[in-house]
């Protein structure tokens, strides 16, 4: 390896190194960044009108089916985060079903509905890992199988935690490439999606679910 690296030196070569510049997207305090949608009432930009912030946590529940979404749109990153069910019978729910899940690359005119295109995380007791492709949205996946309009990629693993306890979740999505990890295991692959860059969206879809330590890293 010495003499590559002497060899290298010699002739002036350059490697050149990936930039890339990692973000928080949830501060802990407020909803900045985020603006939140109900199908009822439609878009909130104050998210707290229908979702909380408690202990640095966000906190969705209610009656009301949504979810929040940024702002912004990102290409070539990796998106992690913490979520949890929360099982707390004080917060209010509309379903017993723990189903909810995290998606990305939702294009910047998609419309605002439930839900809208894009790829889904699936968080999903027992289904944890699934690829569901929103509203007609393509990606190349083995095993994929239709569902109304929508695509379902089973998960190759299931690698979530106990209910109550915090998982790990990663998104992967560069050049082509997109790889879903839980709790550092690989749960589903894919390549070549439609889109290559779009917003992102924290789902709730009627059990309470906590999300903290929201960071993206962006590649150049």
């Amino acid at each position: 390896m010495k003499y590559l690296l002497v060899f290298i030196l010699i002739l002036g070569i350059t490697i050149p190194a990936v930039s890339q510049e990692t973000k928080y997207l949830f501060n802990g305090r407020d909803f900045g960044g985020w603006y939140a949608f109900e199908q009822k009432s439609g878009i909130h930009q104050d998210p707290s009108d229908l979702f909380l912030i408690e202990d640095q946590m966000i906190r969705l529940q209610g009656k009301k089916l949504g979810y929040l979404i940024t702002h912004s749109s990102y290409e070539n990153f990796e998106l992690r985060l913490d979520f949890r069910w929360n099982t707390d019978s004080t917060f209010i729910r509309r379903s017993e079903k723990k189903n909810s899940g995290v998606m990305y690359l939702i294009p910047t005119e998609a419309e605002d509905k439930l839900w809208p295109k894009g790829i889904q995380f699936q968080i999903k007791e027992g289904n944890t890992g699934d690829i569901i492709l929103l509203d007609r949205f393509t990606l190349e996946a083995n095993n994929s199988k239709a569902a109304g309009k929508n695509i379902v990629v089973p998960r190759q693993q299931d690698a979530s935690r106990p209910i109550g306890e915090w998982n790990s979740l990663l998104i992967s999505s560069q050049n082509g490439q997109i790889i879903q990890k839980l709790n550092g295991r690989v749960v589903n692959i894919g390549k070549n999606p439609c889109e290559s860059q779009g917003k992102i969206l924290l789902q709730y879809e009627g059990y309470p679910i906590d999300f903290k330590n929201i960071k993206i890293t962006i590649f150049d």
